[in-house]
């Protein structure tokens, strides 16, 4: 069984109510951090995953793990009649709804609390499905794919975009004492809660990345999986259709 990192490790509460409280917490200064910890790159990433979904022209889109909505956000650019953005923590949904109205994308894009690992929509609801950084967040993995598995129309498509381990020298060095020294004091200069950019590194170690995490998709019943790595492999898209 795979260990489950959770961000507070004196709690005895489960990884979902732990990594909802963070993301609560995080909240404020989440889009900040993001931007000054990433350099500003994961915009490119989030690009690039949308883009894959152009041929589909998806109607419906689903985002799973929303956030903050930037996700959602950037599927306005395929021209789809819906989005939905399903998120466990209150806080950011607040801070993603905030940007949806400033950009009056209010009557294409909702935003829902909601458990990945139990969805509120009937089977076969949406066209592509997309989660940004938020499958490491999964308290059960394999449930979390399963579910998205089953509100995916026939054909639809699925794309995730989600932290991997570099494997080249010097990347790989140089991202793991980035990772593990930099973001947490960092996280702990900015944030009031610093268990949660010490959990953002544990949490990418402990992922399946790679082929590994295609085998859970294909094992949910995914095919034409496919990862592509991004800049020195520090994060991959995730390609999968049902």
């Amino acid at each position: 069984m795979t260990h489950i990192v959770t961000p507070y490790k004196n709690e005895t509460t489960s990884k979902k109510e732990q990594v909802a409280k963070m993301f609560d917490s995080i909240a404020p200064k989440y889009d900040f951090l993001n931007q000054i910890l990433s350099f500003g790159i994961h915009k490119g990433w989030r690009k690039k995953a949308i883009q894959l979904l152009q041929l589909q022209k998806p109607k419906t889109i689903l985002d799973i793990a929303t956030g903050t909505a930037d996700f959602a956000i950037e599927g306005m650019k395929l021209n789809p009649d819906k989005i939905v953005g399903v998120d466990i923590s209150e806080g950011m949904l607040f801070l993603g709804w905030e940007k949806i109205l400033k950009l009056n994308f209010q009557n294409k894009i909702e935003l829902k609390l909601g458990d990945s690992e139990n969805l509120p929509f009937a089977d076969n609801s949406f066209d592509a499905i997309t989660v940004g950084f938020g499958v490491r967040n999964f308290e059960n993995l394999e449930k979390g794919i399963q579910e998205i598995y089953r509100v995916l129309n026939t054909n639809g498509i699925l794309v995730i975009l989600e932290f991997s381990k570099p494997v080249h020298f010097p990347i790989k060095q140089v991202y793991n004492l980035y990772f593990r020294y930099l973001t947490p004091f960092v996280g702990k200069l900015f944030s009031k809660d610093s268990s949660a950019y010490t959990y953002l590194p544990e949490s990418v170690n402990a992922f399946p990345a790679g082929e590994a995490f295609l085998i859970i998709l294909r094992k949910a019943g995914f095919i034409e999986t496919s990862a592509i790595p991004l800049t020195f492999g520090i994060a991959s898209i995730y390609n999968a259709k049902k």
